[in-house]
This record gives structure tokens, C-alpha cells and sequence, in this order.
């Protein structure tokens, strides 16, 4: 079973190389489900990394049905991982009725060729997750990261299960949200072949002067990579 670390800064993606993660996708603003990280933390990681990274491709949080303007981002961002010489594209777009936008998502596939590209958890949002699957695979997708369309992947473990079997080895299903090591021997054991997680831990220091949000600064623990790596490998 392979590791696939959710990195939302430098320190995160060298933590996971440390801990001995197989891959790391890279983001930032992890709180709001992530978002394309810049193009400075793109270089530095690619430069200092020797494990694959794959980039999240996500303008903005909320929804995942984009303006064109929106859209022309997402292939702007998609070149320009291209061209630092990243490992892997995460990315995905759907209509307003929450069903795969098949003609956009097919743009950005051939636009991320012959980069892998994995489709994010914008797939939790289906309401026929069996048809979406489908449709992902016809496309092209080499992966698709999902919880099962439940608000945890241990929840949706069940529906992740029938997709890989589904799947076969034409498609891999990518198990992700609230995965720690207390339950990631449970994806192994289901026959599931990747997890996806963040091993975050709370880093900021608050400060009481003035406000910049409420949200805490986290970083991936080598610690708790390595934890859940030694469930999985046992």
C-alpha cells in the first residue's frame, strides 16, 4: 500500500520525504479543502524533493462549478506545474447539478498529458458516484481521491471497497479524509492500494494583538507519517 501526504507548506512536503511518504500532493489552505499552492512553494518543493509531487489545482474553496475565467486559471496553473516539472496533476470540475463536467475535465486532462491526473474530491459531491466512476475512467482518470462520499473515509469504507473491485487496474481509488495510524491498517485490509492524509499538527502560536482569522497554522508530522506508514506496511 502506498502514502500519499496532503502538504500544505515546504516544511510539510520535507516532512513527508523524511518519514519516507511515496508521494505528496501539494496545496495550500488546507482548512478550506485546500487550494493551488503558489508558484514559488511549487519550485522550492520540486527542487528540494525527490519523492513524486502532484499539485492540487483549485482557483478558490467552495464548489467546484468554476466561471470561465475560473477555468482558464485552472489551465494557466496546469502549464506552469508542467513546466517546474511536477509529477502529477490533481484537479476536476463539475456542472451546477453536481455531476462530472465531462468536456471540461477531459480539456484538462489532455492539457495535463502525459502528466497522471488524478481527480479530487470533488467526486464526494455525486449524487451517482457508480455513473461518475464510469465516466472518469472513459476519460482517462488515473486516480480518483474520495472518502466514499461520506464525511470520512473510514465512514465511506464500504462504497470504496465495491470501487476498487470495480475499478480493477484500471483506475485507482485514492481513500482520503481522516485517515490517522489508529485506522489505516482498516484500508489495507479492505484490499484498497492507496491512502491519501495530512498527519497534521497544530504549529501557529496566537497572538492577541490583532486578528488574522481564526484559523490554527498545521504542518504534516513526520512522527504520524511514520506511524501510519509502519500500519501499512506491517
Amino acid at each position: 500500500m502506498r502514502l500519499e501526504i496532503c502538504a500544505n507548506s515546504y516544511q510539510s512536503a520535507i516532512n513527508a520525504e523524511k518519514a519516507g511518504a511515496h508521494r505528496i500532493e501539494l496545496c495550500s489552505e488546507l482548512a478550506v479543502g485546500g487550494i493551488t499552492p503558489s508558484y514559488g512553494l511549487i519550485k522550492q518543493v520540486i527542487e528540494h524533493l525527490s519523492i513524486p509531487v502532484f499539485v492540487l489545482i483549485r482557483p478558490r474553496s467552495g464548489n467546484f462549478t468554476y466561471t470561465q475565467a475560473q477555468f482558464e486559471i485552472i489551465k494557466h496553473d496546469i502549464e506552469i506545474c508542467k513546466n517546474l516539472g511536477v509529477a502529477g496533476i490533481v484537479s476536476g470540475v463539475l456542472n451546477a447539478d453536481n455531476t462530472i463536467d465531462l468536456k471540461r475535465t477531459q480539456e484538462l486532462i489532455a492539457l495535463a498529458n502525459p502528466l497522471p491526473f488524478t481527480f479530487h474530491r470533488a467526486f464526494d459531491c455525486v449524487s451517482n458516484p457508480f455513473e461518475a466512476f464510469q465516466q472518469l475512467i472513459n476519460l482517462g482518470v488515473k486516480r480518483i481521491l474520495t472518502s466514499g462520499l461520506e464525511s470520512s473515509a473510514e465512514k465511506g469504507l464500504d462504497l470504496l471497497i465495491k470501487l476498487q473491485e470495480k475499478a480493477g487496474d484500471s483506475l485507482t481509488i485514492l481513500a482520503g479524509s481522516g485517515i490517522n495510524p489508529k485506522n489505516a491498517s482498516k484500508f489495507k485490509a479492505a484490499g484498497l492500494k492507496e491512502i491519501h492524509a495530512s498527519a497534521s499538527k497544530v504549529v501557529s502560536i496566537k497572538n492577541n494583538h490583532v486578528y488574522f482569522g481564526n484559523t490554527p497554522q498545521t504542518v504534516s508530522c513526520e512522527e504520524t507519517i511514520k506511524q501510519i506508514l509502519n500500519q501499512i506496511q506491517k
